[in-house]
């Protein structure tokens, strides 16, 4: 089970924040030997900390965080999937060691015609935070074209924020790693989520059944109903549990036995 972390699981404004019956659900599939996954676009310490704001009942098996990088709970911590991490990070590194001659234009374009933040941290040395999502599809379209000149460069998007990323390293590639090494294939996977960054998990390459809360953006949605998944009449965590029920019942799992 692969959820996506703000907008899907977690709502801020509720209380609590990710829905009692969704967790109750996560809880008896991993009573079952299910393996559930937080995967996110947050860094590893500001998502630790939302999960211990948020008070959860239950903990994930794994983590994805931004958008690439895999961890697993060992006790009451998490350790990194060192293998995967490490390639991830070294390919990052010769991916945007190549566009370093570039970076000052790139920025410059972007603050003549838009109020945006742009900067750089350790995931990209281009990231974005604009104003209103007109201003983001505008240049998120400058920076795609840039992409196609580069080989392996892509642009990662939410809402009004995006990033460079290495196009091998994402949610969906990161979900087809923990899946492989738990030898489980995708019919054997459920992923949920509501933004673009989700859209490459979204996808039966890696899971089989797949879920949109009510709220998610209408690509998202489109993407979901095309793939004959589940899209929820329910917002946020809600609409992922109803998804989680739809699944189970649709494959014949009796939801009593999960307690």
């Amino acid at each position: 089970l692969s959820t996506d972390f703000d907008g899907t699981l977690y709502a801020d404004f509720e209380n609590p924040p990710v829905p009692l019956c969704l967790q109750s659900l996560i809880r008896g599939l991993q009573s079952r030997g299910a393996k559930w996954v937080i995967n996110t676009g947050r860094a590893l310490p500001d998502l630790l900390l939302a999960l211990e704001q948020a008070e959860l009942g239950v903990e994930p098996d794994y983590l994805v965080v931004v958008e690439r990088e895999i961890y697993r709970r060992h006790g009451d911590k998490y350790v990194e999937a060192r293998a995967w991490n490490e390639s991830c990070r070294r390919e990052h590194t010769q991916l945007f060691e190549r566009i370093t001659p570039d970076l000052s234009r790139i920025q410059q374009w972007i603050r003549a015609r838009f109020d945006a933040r742009v900067y750089a941290d350790a995931y990209s040395p281009v990231c974005l935070q604009s104003r209103s999502n007109e201003d983001t599809d505008a240049i998120v379209e400058f920076l795609e074209e840039y992409c196609r000149s580069v080989t392996n460069l892509t642009v990662v998007r939410n809402d009004v924020y995006a990033r460079f990323s290495h196009v091998n390293y994402n949610k969906g590639s990161a979900l087809g790693e923990i899946a492989r090494q738990l030898r489980i294939g995708p019919d054997g996977v459920l992923a949920a989520g509501d933004h673009w960054n989700d859209l490459p998990m979204l996808s039966q390459e890696f899971a089989r059944w797949l879920v949109a809360p009510d709220n998610a953006i209408e690509a998202v949605k489109k993407r979901v109903r095309q793939q004959q998944g589940y899209v929820s009449g329910q917002p946020h965590g809600y609409g992922v549990a109803r998804g989680v029920e739809f699944f189970l019942e649709f494959n014949h799992y009796p939801l009593s036995d999960l307690g």
